[in-house]
């Protein structure tokens, strides 16, 4: 860890799109214990990024916090579209430095390569060990030593229209295979008669969905040989991935080769959201028309499904349904693991304050906290408190086999370069895939080295 951490000024908020064992105690700590640390009460900041943290999680840090260091907590929330910026300009000033940071899980890797964070695998077990999420904690690993563990886990699966299924005579898939035929079908039928329709809707240049089909081929988009990085879109298995998807993009989706992951749910609904309301997600602003069968999204992407009542989305059991994209082996397909992780600054003063923090991020307190407000808590023991209603249930499967993207030093420069959505929208416009492969291994691999 010698490198400089001013090396992240090379990663700019402006060019990101972002979205993502050991036998320790088989337990996550209490909140509860001692109500002060040897160094005494101190005052610490943490930083969440976006506000996907609930004000009631955040009170709660601030009161337990409170009764057990003595010092003050103050939260403050940054957007994901700066905070890469200001986490540049604030980690290596210890002035100024927040004490505790979430960041991305797909940026874990930057960060933690260059020295942001302090080393807490002497806490490790205590902290949940080998019950914590195993790719999160991968991800802010360097050495093998722990610097970032898992926050919260938010996993992808299929929303799907029933009535849409039935009329086009097909049922919900249970292989890989089946999905890529079922999908194909419906677009085919069309049985609503609607223009533009897709049997699966994802767009040209989506490859946080479109990853899965890579995965759950055996295929990666990288791996690590003696220290040095090298990008693996040319693996057989990854083509036998991406032709795959390809064919889902020619025969099964008319979505834009242009659009991304975004706002999937506009596609799905009768009449649907354009725009949802900031402060209450179910608010219709805007209308279009049903335009797919099925799409992939997030969990918490129901709260934007439904019949429109009242302005209002409202969840359909007879009309709209889940499920997790299937394998070719029947079980879950890996597809990618949103969420973030979460660190102590190598800067803070406030180091015990910091870690007395941590131990309350990761009581069964608060993970339980995490799951009834329908984050994925990080430590496996608590996956109960997510329910056990559809959701909670596809959620669990779908994130049984997720992945992350690979745990590269230069993993935030491939994806603030824009390349790989050039790739993936070459790949559905119909390009020939082992010569693009070939051509974009070329350009990752230096990318991935920090070169």
């Amino acid at each position: 860890m010698n490198k400089k951490l001013s090396a992240l000024t090379l990663v700019t908020a402006s060019a990101l799109a972002l979205g993502a064992c050991s036998s320790g105690a088989a337990t996550s700590p209490s909140a509860t214990g001692s109500t002060t640390t040897s160094a005494g009460p101190q005052n610490i900041t943490l930083w969440l990024a976006g506000g996907d943290t609930p004000d009631a999680l955040r009170d709660y840090l601030k009161t337990t916090y409170k009764a057990k260091n003595g010092g003050t907590l103050t939260i403050e929330e940054q957007s994901w579209g700066d905070l890469v910026t200001k986490l540049t300009a604030a980690l290596p000033d210890a002035n100024n430095t927040p004490d505790v940071v979430e960041v991305g899980n797909t940026l874990s890797p930057t960060f933690t390569n260059v020295g942001a964070f302090a080393d807490v695998t002497d806490m490790y077990g205590e902290l949940g060990g080998d019950k914590l999420l195993q790719s999160f904690v991968e991800v802010g690993k360097v050495d093998g030593k722990n610097y970032t563990l898992p926050y919260y886990f938010g996993s992808r699966y299929m929303f799907y229209r029933k009535d849409i299924y039935s009329a086009a005579g097909v049922s919900v898939p249970k292989t890989l295979d089946e999905f890529n035929t079922t999908v194909k079908t419906i677009t085919t039928k069309n049985p609503k008669n609607i223009k533009d329709f897709s049997g699966f809707f994802i767009g040209g240049q989506d490859w946080r969905n479109g990853i899965s089909w890579i995965f759950a081929n055996g295929g990666d988009l990288a791996k690590n040989e003696g220290g040095k990085w090298t990008s693996t879109l040319s693996d057989p298995n990854t083509i036998k991935g991406l032709t795959q998807l390809q064919g889902i993009f020619t025969d099964a989706s008319k979505a834009p080769k242009t659009a991304k992951d975004q706002s999937p749910w506009l596609y799905i609904n009768d009449s649907d959201v354009v725009k949802d309301d900031a402060k209450d997600p179910k608010k219709v602003t805007g209308k279009t028309s049903l335009a797919a069968a099925t799409i992939m999204a997030p969990g918490w992407a129901h709260w934007s499904i439904g019949d429109l009542k009242n302005d209002k989305r409202v969840w359909n059991d007879d009309k709209f349904g889940v499920f997790a994209l299937p394998g070719n082996d029947g079980k879950p397909a890996p597809v990618f693991a949103g969420g973030s992780n979460i660190g102590i600054s190598a800067k803070s003063k406030n180091q015990a304050g910091a870690r007395d923090l941590m131990k309350i991020i990761f009581s069964a307190e608060y993970q339980q906290m995490l799951g009834k407000n329908g984050l994925g808590p990080a430590n496996s023991d608590y996956v109960n408190s997510l329910g056990t209603d559809q959701f909670a249930k596809a959620l669990i499967e779908s994130a049984a086999n997720s992945k992350l993207t690979p745990a590269a030093p230069g993993w935030a420069t491939v994806e603030a370069s824009g390349k790989l959505e050039e790739f993936f929208s070459k790949i559905a416009e119909g390009g020939d895939v082992a010569a693009l492969a070939t051509e974009y291994d070329a350009v990752f691999t230096p990318m991935l080295n920090g070169k």
